[in-house]
């Protein structure tokens, strides 16, 4: 069967880009007919190249079935991974409830792309951006009200008993990573921008920029196959017919944007104002003064210790938010959650049938405390929500004390 045969009522695009050809295919994500077209072009022997809509990371996430057997908690928790992890864990989740229901595993075409380009011993490019990079670059683009939204959102997500027939859609058209927010993403632009528009940028980048790479190489490319989600085909045509410096474009979309400067003094700001504090309320009564330490140790502690105490924590765990957690609201380069997040990993060490069992518990949320390896992301995470709570209200209690 022929090219045009095969592309019939498929979704693409055709293009010359100084001398090379490249067929761009939008894929569905949750399509076994897409995972056929994929083996099908390749088959043909057209191609020299393909190119893929996955990074590093989330190919080695469809490729190697012990991923998560080789984390290393202590590293993630000492390198403020924690979140990446859990986003990771939770796209996972969802992905792997769309198979049970659809009967068809999400990003199957993806997979079919890496399978046949290896045994034709083809190139095979990963075009896309860092999901670490672009779920950073998505958190700082929300306003306050949209991270809020996000964030208690996310327990409705795991609870849903069946995706519903407007995600499902979607997946047809569109893209993973925009499906998985779906909730979240329709009135944001912000969430738009940075989970579509920038990875089209960065795709036509990377694509031009491989090609600048393989012209010295002596099998010089001349048929790319660019398997993408459909919702990317017109942006990603645009962006290539586009005139860009291509390193220029891709290191301007791999940088994060800087944090406001209050994002960055406030901290330090309450750390100064809640010392000042101290130092007044001695100065004016002793009394005074250490009953405002007691109020900002009452407080952090219990407030901490709760945080620990719901995310399932070992006693000690929940002890050593309390101690830390007074200590650590004075110093903004360490976290409660972080103390107690470490504890917990050294007094409950996972076993390998646990980080075997990940994937499988992190479909539900219950699944998130019933793993010791989800459950020491919650310690960090609750940890720190309820030292944060805490600074704010023990902060008010001491200013209504001096005053």
């Amino acid at each position: 069967m022929n090219l045009n045969d095969l592309l019939t009522d498929q979704p693409h695009k055709k293009l010359a880009v100084d001398g090379v050809n490249f067929l761009l295919l939008g894929t569905a994500h949750v399509s076994k007919k897409s995972a056929e077209v994929v083996k099908s072009l390749i088959d043909t022997g057209e191609f020299d190249t393909v190119a893929i809509e996955l990074d590093e990371l989330r190919y080695q996430a469809i490729t190697d079935e012990n991923r998560y057997k080789n984390l290393d908690l202590i590293s993630i928790i000492k390198n403020k991974q924690t979140g990446l992890i859990a986003t990771n864990l939770a796209m996972s989740a969802y992905q792997n409830r769309l198979a049970e229901q659809l009967g068809v595993e999400p990003g199957a075409e993806m997979k079919q792309a890496i399978h046949s380009a290896k045994e034709h011993d083809l190139n095979l490019w990963k075009i896309d951006r860092s999901v670490g990079i672009t779920m950073k670059r998505t958190w700082r683009s929300l306003r306050f009200t949209e991270k809020m939204n996000l964030v208690f959102g996310f327990g409705g997500f795991f609870e849903k008993e069946e995706i519903s027939e407007k995600e499902i859609e979607k997946l047809k058209s569109g893209d993973m990573l925009e499906s998985t927010f779906n909730d979240f993403s329709e009135n944001s632009e912000s969430l738009y921008k940075s989970l579509i528009d920038e990875r089209d940028q960065f795709m036509a980048a990377r694509l031009k920029q491989s090609l600048l790479q393989n012209k010295s190489a002596e099998n010089g490319v001349e048929n790319v196959l660019v398997v993408i989600g459909a919702g990317h085909l017109k942006g990603l045509t645009n962006y290539i017919e586009q005139e860009q410096d291509e390193n220029q474009t891709i290191n301007q979309l791999n940088t994060l944007p800087p944090k406001s400067k209050w994002v960055k003094i406030l901290p330090w700001l309450i750390t100064l104002i809640i010392l000042t504090g101290f130092a007044w309320g001695f100065s004016k009564n002793t009394d005074l003064g250490v009953d405002l330490i007691k109020t900002w140790f009452i407080y952090n502690g219990i407030l901490s210790g709760v945080g620990a105490a719901i995310a399932g924590g070992h006693p000690l765990t929940i002890l050593s938010a309390v101690l830390a957690a007074p200590f650590t609201s004075l110093n903004p380069t360490i976290a409660a959650g972080m103390v107690a997040a470490l504890v917990e990993t050294m007094i409950r060490k996972p076993k390998i049938h646990q980080f075997e069992a990940l994937q499988q518990d992190a479909m539900h949320l219950k699944g998130w405390w019933k793993n010791p390896v989800t459950r020491v992301l919650l310690v960090f995470l609750l940890t720190n929500l309820g030292s944060a709570v805490a600074t704010w209200v023990s902060g008010f209690k001491i200013f209504n004390q001096l005053i």
